[in-house]
């Protein structure tokens, strides 16, 4: 009797540790930024919301999230399609170097792109000689919100095609199907539900990305200056409601996208 109240006093306190642990590190954070930006009233959110900087700033985040996601979405697939399908020398090296932006601070892979890319480098130079700049422009913030969202898409397409049952493909091929067919119709619907929540999970980490984007965005709103950036210069004004009402608008939709995956998962389990 008395071990198993000891049991259930271990447990019990166990959990309440792991939960303090979750509100302290997670909950509290997240209703510190919703109550500042509501802190001023709902009039000042919704100023600070529509200021024109921010707006621009917001969107330009979407559109080139967006684009980054794509590119990601399809290289990312192939990617893991070449590492699951075939043996070739170096794959378990290139494998786990699929991981390297998780493990490697942001603003280093910022600081690899300016120097890459930059005005000083030979892809620099070339890219001027041809009559447009990648650095402090657009197309560095797409690289930079790429590498940081690399491994997102490989790693929830990898697992399921491990899964994929190779009778499944032997069949549709001894009926005579095309390899395109075959592809459509047996092995893209066994990946899609990683290509979705792998999408979804790298769109939503390139809105908040900042430490690789601040080294080659620019801050010309409509232009190169992002929510993230934004966000950073509102604070160095001393202007915390303005930078939280922004932030506030990433957060609702990264959780908006977390529970998406959420149900796209679920369904994945379901079938």
């Amino acid at each position: 009797m008395n071990s198993l109240l000891r049991h259930k006093g271990w447990t019990w306190g166990f959990r309440t540790t792991i939960l303090l642990y979750f509100v302290v590190l997670i909950v509290l954070p997240i209703l510190g930024v919703y109550y500042n930006s509501f802190s001023l009233g709902f009039r000042s959110f919704f100023e600070s919301v529509t200021d024109p900087i921010a707006w621009k700033s917001v969107l330009l985040t979407l559109k080139l999230a967006i684009i980054a996601t794509l590119i990601n979405v399809f290289a990312g697939t192939m990617i893991a399609w070449v590492l699951i399908r075939y043996k070739f020398p170096g794959k378990s090296i290139l494998n786990s170097l699929v991981d390297l932006p998780f493990a490697l601070p942001t603003a280093v892979g910022g600081l690899m792109i300016l120097l890459l890319l930059g005005p000083g480098s030979f892809i620099g130079k070339a890219a001027e000689a041809l009559g447009f700049e990648i650095v402090f422009h657009q197309p560095a913030i797409v690289i930079a919100m790429i590498f940081v969202t690399f491994p997102f898409v490989i790693r929830a397409v990898q697992p399921l095609l491990e899964e994929l049952d190779p009778s499944e493909e032997e069949a549709a091929y001894t009926m005579g199907a095309k390899g395109s067919r075959v592809f459509r119709k047996v092995i893209l619907p066994s990946m899609l539900p990683g290509m979705i929540s792998g999408g979804m999970l790298a769109f939503s980490r390139a809105l908040a990305e900042f430490g690789a984007v601040v080294l080659v965005a620019g801050n010309i709103p409509g232009r190169t200056l992002v929510s993230s950036v934004f966000i950073f210069g509102e604070v160095e004004s001393d202007n915390p409601v303005g930078a939280a009402a922004v932030s506030v608008i990433l957060l609702t939709l990264s959780f908006l996208i977390l529970w998406l995956i959420n149900m796209v998962q679920m369904r994945g389990r379901r079938s």
